[in-house]
């Protein structure tokens, strides 16, 4: 009889996952499973935009001078 050195996982539904042990394959989170985040901006996603924003454009006003 002859076995193969790793069990597949038919249910994995990718060659690579399946050929992966079980502990490896449960130890993370399926995306589908993640909490979604909330659309829209926030107060950091503005301050983050506005410091890149100036940042460059304060790089670009030395270049040209």
């Amino acid at each position: 009889m002859r076995r193969s050195l790793v069990l597949t996982n038919e249910a994995a539904r990718h060659p690579f996952l399946a050929s992966l042990p079980p502990h490896v394959r449960s130890a993370g989170t399926p995306v589908a499973a993640r909490p979604r985040r909330k659309r829209g901006l926030s107060l950091n996603d503005l301050r983050d935009f506005m410091m890149t924003y100036c940042a460059s454009f304060v790089a670009v006003i030395i270049f040209i001078y």
